[in-house]
């Protein structure tokens, strides 16, 4: 890929951010882990995988104006029309455009290129670790969703949108997911530190409760705290 081309794809991704979740250092660890993976794996287009990574979020926008949408759907239309309309070879833009609407956790239909699977464990591992925990908490803010819920007995409810409910059906389940074996790797590098962190949470948070159990027990019985 040339300059011109990089500096290209960089400006329109650039021109799409949005929200500091999805902004240039994800996009850029997203594409930096991307080329460590296609280091070992053969067969690997580099053009391709550039593009897609470049362009994976451009989209968010668009799922953030109307929820029904699907940001990867969105995004390999979106890149599509902006590559024709700069010449780039059809085969070409088919190729990037599946590769950007594979990529989401989510999505039902599974990456089939080597590119398309790349990109997956790419991004799925900025989602991983001490980043992604990091990163699913500027979300949670940003939407106003809670660390947690409780249930009337007191107990974490897992069931209620929450950062605890996130990493319980997200963040603990990313780890199998992955199709690379260097994305295997680097993902298991990163779930220590992920498990550690919410371990931790979770123990500072039963024993808040604990101690506000405690507190209201006092108050009940009239005494002075």
């Amino acid at each position: 890929m040339t300059r011109e081309t990089f500096q290209l794809l960089d400006g329109y991704m650039r021109s799409c951010v949005c929200d500091s979740m999805h902004d240039p250092t994800h996009i850029y660890r997203v594409l930096a882990r991307a080329l460590k993976i296609a280091e070992t794996e053969p067969g690997v287009c580099p053009d391709v995988l550039i593009t897609a990574c470049l362009l994976h979020d451009i989209a968010r926008r668009e799922q953030y104006d109307d929820p029904r949408l699907c940001h990867a759907q969105e995004g390999g239309r979106k890149a599509a029309a902006f590559l024709r309309e700069n010449g780039f070879e059809e085969p070409f833009i088919q190729k990037v455009c599946a590769c950007i609407q594979t990529h989401r956790y989510r999505a039902a239909t599974p990456p089939q290129s080597i590119e398309a699977k790349i990109l997956f464990d790419a991004d799925k591992l900025d989602a991983a670790g001490a980043m992604g925990i990091a990163r699913t908490l500027m979300f949670q803010g940003k939407t106003g969703q809670p660390l947690y819920v409780r249930t009337a007995d007191g107990a974490i409810d897992p069931a209620q949108d929450s950062f605890y409910r996130e990493y319980t059906f997200k963040l603990q389940r990313l780890y199998d997911r992955f199709y690379t074996a260097e994305g295997q790797r680097m993902a298991r590098c990163a779930q220590a530190a992920a498990a550690a962190f919410f371990q931790a949470l979770d123990c500072e948070v039963n024993q808040a409760q604990l101690h506000a159990s405690a507190l209201c027990a006092h108050l009940t019985d009239g005494q002075a705290v």
